[in-house]
């Protein structure tokens, strides 16, 4: 299915959906790996634990919080996808983020542990069929279908890569 299946489209989420293109989830997911995403390894080698100003994370952080979100929306459209109707609550980030070991990890690391999760949602969605994907509930407030949270998966990364590109990098 493609993203323009996706009805209605959900308010707060949106900014991650629509930083993807129209096409299949699939096609999304290779065309959107954390490879191709994070290509600029040896940037992100460099910057390591840097931050582009006091109390922001670090690349290794930002790295870390994509895996958890990727994770969580994971969990979500499981849940979703099965028809189970239970509201399920928001995440606070920053205590995800305060109590991780991405600083003592390498990017290379954080880099392996990311194409494993997303395999591993790449296998829960590839067994999911339209009525599924279809299905939604309630996340963070939000009604968000499963189909929708696969594009929050996808979009996401580039979000963060964006920022990085656009705060991070010029530091070097």
């Amino acid at each position: 299915m493609k993203k323009s299946a996706i009805n209605p489209m959900p308010q707060f989420f949106d900014r991650y959906i629509n930083l993807v293109e129209d096409i299949d989830i699939f096609e999304a997911f290779e065309k959107y790996s954390p490879d191709n995403v994070y290509a600029e390894t040896q940037k992100l080698v460099a910057l390591q634990n840097r931050a582009y100003a006091e109390g922001k994370w670090s690349v290794k952080d930002i790295l870390q919080h994509v895996i958890d979100n990727e994770r969580i929306m994971s969990y979500r459209a499981l849940r979703f996808s099965r028809n189970d109707k239970t509201t399920l609550p928001g995440y606070d980030e920053e205590l995800l983020a305060a109590n991780t070991v991405a600083t003592e990890r390498s990017v290379e690391d954080l880099m392996q542990e990311f194409n494993v999760v997303r395999q591993s949602t790449i296998s829960l969605f590839k067994h999911m069929n339209e009525t599924m994907l279809l299905r939604s509930g309630i996340a963070y407030q939000t009604n968000i279908s499963a189909l929708a949270l696969a594009f929050v998966i996808i979009g996401h990364p580039i979000h963060h890569m964006n920022v990085i590109s656009e705060r991070y990098f010029p530091l070097l």
